[in-house]
């Protein structure tokens, strides 16, 4: 495995790949979830690359820029013990170039769920992935289901700007109580560890509400969530929304899911950890922890 830093160097080595090419962009703190996304690129590809950049145009003021978790020596070891080729590690120069006034946005999809309370989120990430994809030249790039609205918002990206790229989306990968796995979840407290499976617990009640009875109101499946987050006492809602797979506009109350299905998205802040999770109501639960819950 090249470990690479510098944008010329990373060019000649990919020159150099022959066949397919897959790529994972992350932020480090490698987790096994982030380790599932790249062993299902070398499922695909010939060859994996992996790029670990803490992207500082997709945290808003007040959030956990500084803080985020590092370990760029262990994450370089997975990385080079899975089989990784390429291990990209640029500095905010590369990335974006003194002068830098080119934008990527991606309108509407934004405009949900984590939209409004990170309003900056969305236009970082699609900035930093755009410039990955260049410089990266993929054939494949793989992303992780728990994060929902930018997996929706990366595929709208890649068709309207004509990218020659797969996108390829990947189950959330769970702890063995279902707790989605997050570089975040080191924030967690023992207290705040235990209280977090409420959000795994809401997806299911949602769920299992749908399931019950098809015909029941959005509202009604909204309220079997919130009633699970709301039983802990550390847990703070900023949304539970049932929404469009598609869109992610969010379906009507008082009308039932209809044929286009629906996904149970929310975000809870236990502590300092700001959570995601999310679950598609309308599709067998995959196979894991939710079905032990």
């Amino acid at each position: 495995m090249q470990r690479i830093t510098a944008i010329d160097e990373l060019r000649r080595a990919r020159a150099e790949l022959t066949g397919s090419v897959a790529f994972v962009p992350t932020m480090g703190f490698l987790h096994d979830g982030h380790l599932a996304l790249m062993r299902e690129g070398l499922r695909r590809c010939d060859h994996l690359v992996v790029s670990v950049f803490v992207n500082p145009t997709q945290f808003g003021e007040g959030e956990d820029l500084d803080d985020y978790p590092r370990d760029l020596d262990g994450d370089a070891e997975k990385c080079r013990h899975l089989g990784c080729d390429l291990f990209f590690t640029p500095q905010r120069q590369a990335v974006y170039p003194d002068g830098d006034v080119t934008r990527v946005v991606v309108d509407e999809l934004g405009d949900y769920l984590c939209g409004p309370s990170r309003p900056v989120h969305f236009p970082g990430v699609t900035n930093v992935v755009a410039r990955l994809f260049n410089l990266v030249a993929p054939d494949v790039a793989v992303f992780g289901e728990k994060d929902y609205q930018q997996l929706a918002i990366i595929r709208r990206m890649v068709k309207d700007l004509h990218f020659p790229i797969e996108i390829c989306g990947v189950p959330t990968v769970r702890e063995a109580d279902g707790l989605a796995m997050s570089s975040r979840n080191r924030y967690l407290n023992n207290d705040e560890r235990e209280q977090a499976i409420c959000l795994s617990r809401a997806l299911v009640a949602a769920y299992r509400a749908y399931q019950q009875d098809h015909s029941r109101p959005v509202a009604d499946l909204v309220r079997a969530a919130t009633n699970e987050i709301d039983s802990r006492p550390l847990a703070a809602i900023d949304y539970v929304e049932c929404v469009h797979p598609d869109r992610l506009t969010p379906l009507a109350d008082a009308e039932p899911i209809g044929d286009d299905g629906a996904v149970m998205a929310m975000a809870v802040t236990i502590g300092r950890a700001r959570l995601i999770d999310n679950l598609r109501l309308d599709r067998a639960l995959p196979d894991g922890p939710l079905r032990r819950i």
